[in-house]
């Protein structure tokens, strides 16, 4: 009986970063750097093809990333569920840092938190949205990721290639608590109100209580501990 013939399958492979070879030895680098360095070196390699995504928690990164490029374009993925406090603390660093902001919002009919779940939600309002946003328009991205943030961070790189094939870079990945207060503290850094209600982690309404353990509030009682973005 003659063996079947193998079908031939057409592969696709992304092909490699240039950045990867130097990955290993940015991070080690940057290790002992300022975020202000490294933003600085990230506007400085890319340019305008460089964007800063912010949930404005608080504007730690705005602050940092405005000092070394103040028209730096600054992403915001308005979800249409998220907080007052958050859409206030939105309006007053436009008021501060007249900022070059892009606001995203989903598609009209876009999976809802209700009818389709949480991982629905976030991929339809957030990554997708940011994703289609990105893609022609950035090579590199920035985010507010810190290690502090939660024990599935604690290895977070500060530069990555990430799954979109863009550099993604986390400036104040190595910052602890007290670091980040003091800078807070010095430049009078614009904070959420709702970290002073008790939420240590502020993300969309519906899927966001207060805790003082860090992201311990966001999508309580699942095991979801990220909604996508960093991958």
């Amino acid at each position: 009986m003659p063996m079947p013939t193998p079908s031939a399958q057409s592969v696709t492979m992304r092909p490699s970063h240039p950045l990867t070879g130097e990955l290993a030895e940015l991070n080690d680098r940057f290790e002992t750097s300022t975020p202000a360095e490294i933003v600085g070196w990230a506007a400085a390699t890319f340019g305008r093809r460089l964007v800063l995504a912010a949930s404005f928690a608080d504007t730690l990164m705005i602050d940092i990333a405005t000092r070394v490029d103040p028209d730096i374009e600054v992403v915001f993925l308005d979800t249409g569920y998220h907080f007052a406090e958050t859409l206030q603390t939105v309006r007053q660093a436009m008021d501060r840092y007249a900022l070059h902001l892009t606001v995203m919002r989903p598609a009209a009919a876009a999976a809802d938190l209700w009818a389709d779940g949480p991982d629905a939600c976030c991929a339809a309002r957030k990554v997708t949205v940011l994703d289609s946003y990105l893609a022609g328009r950035a090579d590199a991205w920035l985010s507010g990721l810190r290690r502090a943030d939660h024990p599935g961070r604690l290895t977070a790189p500060t530069v990555s290639i990430d799954a979109r094939g863009l550099v993604k870079i986390n400036p104040i990945a190595h910052l602890g608590d007290d670091e980040v207060a003091r800078y807070v503290a010095q430049h009078d850094v614009i904070v959420n109100p709702l970290k002073d209600a008790g939420f240590a982690s502020i993300g969309c309404w519906p899927c966001t209580e207060p805790s003082v353990e860090r992201r311990a509030g966001r999508w309580s009682g699942t095991a979801k501990t990220e909604c996508g973005l960093h991958r």
